[in-house]
């Protein structure tokens, strides 16, 4: 039998088996909503990771903020170079770089001093404005001690104001005899008998009584010349005379403030023979003329 010369139609493909499909819920997933659900770990998840982020951040400047002090570009030489840059601001550049060298051996006399009693003292760290500060374990076993601490620093430093009388002599410099007279009524200004002035120092081996005499001047001095400095020091030597002053009848503070009557006077003389030097300098260094006069 021959075959068809016409292809038969192809069969006819059998239709998909019906799947039925779970219902649909109508309506919002969460009754009252009004939309549907979301999402809220997109936002959460990148907020979680960036508070990681700071947190890490936060506590490596945490670590170098306690680091800084023992960086050495930091330290004198570093802050030394601020402060200088600070009080350019005011004086310009000469007059505030030998301030802060007169600051640097004011604070060395300190240091020499406390390593003499045995204790171990940082280098100076220079705060624009308010000076430079020492760090040690302690001022000394006694007030004594503690007294020639204190009185360590004006001595060193009149004598570094002292030195530049004679170039100011040779050079005619109004600058230089400048810097001196503001040396000397540096050190006049630290020999206040309250703490933590150095006056308030040599008190602890005198008398202790001074400290009220020395805050009372403090805040005539702040009431007539308001200086946001001058009230710094207010409020750290009420705080510290407050301090000792509770604290004077304990066993510990009587034995601590007992000095001989020999070292006593030795200290007054000191003391009081630094005023009179003090005095004499700014007498002989005071100028009327501007700091740029030469």
């Amino acid at each position: 039998m021959e075959a068809s010369r016409y292809p038969l139609p192809a069969a006819s493909p059998e239709p998909a088996p019906h799947v039925e499909l779970p219902p649909q819920a109508e309506g919002p997933i969460h009754p009252g909503s009004g939309r549907k659900k979301f999402d809220w770990r997109r936002i959460t998840a990148p907020l979680g990771g960036l508070l990681v982020i700071l947190a890490k951040i936060g506590a490596k400047a945490k670590a170098l903020i306690f680091l800084l002090p023992k960086l050495k570009l930091l330290t004198t030489s570093g802050t030394m170079l601020v402060s200088v840059a600070a009080y350019s601001l005011i004086w310009g550049w000469r007059f505030a770089a030998g301030f802060v060298l007169l600051l640097l051996v004011h604070e060395m006399g300190h240091v020499i001093q406390l390593r003499r009693e045995g204790i171990k003292a940082s280098a100076p760290m220079f705060i624009p404005f308010l000076g430079a500060v020492i760090s040690a374990r302690s001022l000394g076993g006694n007030a004594l001690a503690e007294a020639r601490v204190g009185l360590a620093g004006p001595i060193l430093g009149t004598l570094g104001a002292a030195a530049l009388i004679p170039i100011a002599d040779a050079t005619g410099s109004n600058l230089i005899r400048a810097l001196a007279f503001t040396g000397f009524f540096l050190n006049l200004f630290n020999l206040l008998p309250v703490v933590p002035l150095d006056g308030g120092r040599a008190m602890a081996a005198l008398s202790p009584a001074m400290w009220l005499a020395g805050l009372a001047a403090l805040i005539a001095m702040a009431f007539f010349f308001p200086n946001p400095i001058i009230f710094l020091i207010v409020f750290f030597g009420a705080m510290e005379t407050w301090r000792r002053w509770q604290g004077r009848k304990s066993p510990e503070a009587q034995e601590y403030y007992r000095v001989s009557t020999g070292h006593r006077v030795i200290v007054a003389a000191v003391y009081l023979g630094l005023i009179a030097l003090l005095v004499v300098g700014m007498s002989h260094t005071h100028v009327t003329r501007t700091f740029g006069d030469a």
